[in-house]
C-alpha cells in the first residue's frame, strides 16, 4: 500500500480544521522555485555549451555565464513580480467590482451564489438556506464569485516572495554550470555538463514530492528537458568554432 495513502497528510481535530482551513497555504513558492531553478540551469549552461562549442576562452564562458545568472536572475524575478502582482490587482479590481453588485444588485447576486452552491450539490431548503446567510455576509460572498465565478485562487498572491523565491532559484542551480570553470577543472566542459545533469534531475526528483508521477520519472523528464536545451546551445555554438 502507498504510505501516503495510508498516513494523512494532515490532523483532523477541530482545532487543526480550524487553523489549516483559516489559514490556508496557498500555492506557495513551489511553482516559482521549480521555474527558477529549471530556467538558471537551462539557460547558464546553454550559455557554457554554445560558447564551448565555439571553441572560445573559459574566461568568456565565465563572464558570460555570470552575467546571465545575475542579469537574467534579476530579470525573471522582475518579470515574476510583475506577472504576481498584476493578477493580485486584478483579484482585488473584480472584489471591488463584486462588492458594489452586491449593493446595486442584491437579487442578481443571489441568484448567482444559489447557482454556484447548486453546482456545489445543495439542493431544497439546505440550498435556500446557505445562499442567503452567504448573502449577508459580503467577504463571504465575493471570496466566493472570486473563486467560483472567476476561478481565482482564495489565497492572494505575494509578488515580492514570488520574485525572490525565483531569483535565489535561479542564482543557486544558474551558478552550478560555471562552478568547474571557477575552480579551474583541466575537462572543465565535461564536469560543467555532469554536474549540470545532476542539478536537472534533482529539481525534478525533489518536484515529485508534490506529484503522483515516481521520482525517477520525474527527474528523467527533467534531464531530458534540460538536456535537449544544452545539446541545442551546442549544436549552434560548433557552427561557429573556429
Amino acid at each position: 500500500m502507498d504510505s501516503r495513502q495510508a498516513t494523512p497528510e494532515h490532523g483532523h481535530s477541530q482545532r487543526e480544521v480550524e487553523d489549516r482551513i483559516g489559514a490556508p497555504a496557498g500555492s506557495g513558492r513551489l511553482r516559482d522555485t521549480v521555474y527558477g531553478a529549471i530556467d538558471g540551469a537551462v539557460t547558464t549552461f546553454a550559455i557554457v555549451a554554445g560558447v564551448a562549442g565555439a571553441g572560445l576562452s573559459p574566461y568568456v564562458i565565465v563572464a558570460l555565464g555570470l552575467a546571465n545568472v545575475l542579469a537574467d536572475g534579476f530579470s525573471m524575478a522582475a518579470g515574476n513580480y510583475s506577472g504576481t502582482k498584476a493578477e493580485r490587482d486584478d483579484a482585488r479590481r473584480l472584489a471591488i467590482v463584486e462588492r458594489r453588485h452586491l449593493a446595486e444588485a442584491p437579487e442578481g447576486e443571489r441568484r448567482e451564489i444559489r447557482e454556484i452552491l447548486r453546482r456545489k450539490g445543495l439542493s431544497g431548503e439546505v440550498l435556500e438556506g446557505a445562499t442567503e446567510q452567504i448573502a449577508r455576509n459580503r467577504d463571504a460572498a465575493v471570496k466566493l464569485m472570486l473563486t467560483d465565478e472567476y476561478g481565482l485562487s482564495p489565497v492572494e498572491p505575494n509578488p515580492m516572495r514570488a520574485a525572490v523565491a525565483t531569483f535565489l532559484a535561479f542564482l543557486a542551480a544558474g551558478i552550478v554550470p560555471l562552478l568547474p570553470f571557477l575552480l579551474g577543472f583541466g575537462n572543465a566542459f565535461a564536469v560543467s555538463a555532469g554536474m549540470t545533469g545532476v542539478v536537472f534531475f534533482a529539481i525534478g526528483a525533489a518536484k515529485s514530492v508534490w506529484s503522483v508521477a515516481p521520482w525517477w520519472r520525474s527527474g528523467l523528464e527533467t534531464l531530458v528537458i534540460g538536456g535537449a536545451a544544452a545539446g541545442v546551445a551546442y549544436a549552434v555554438g560548433s557552427l561557429f568554432a573556429a
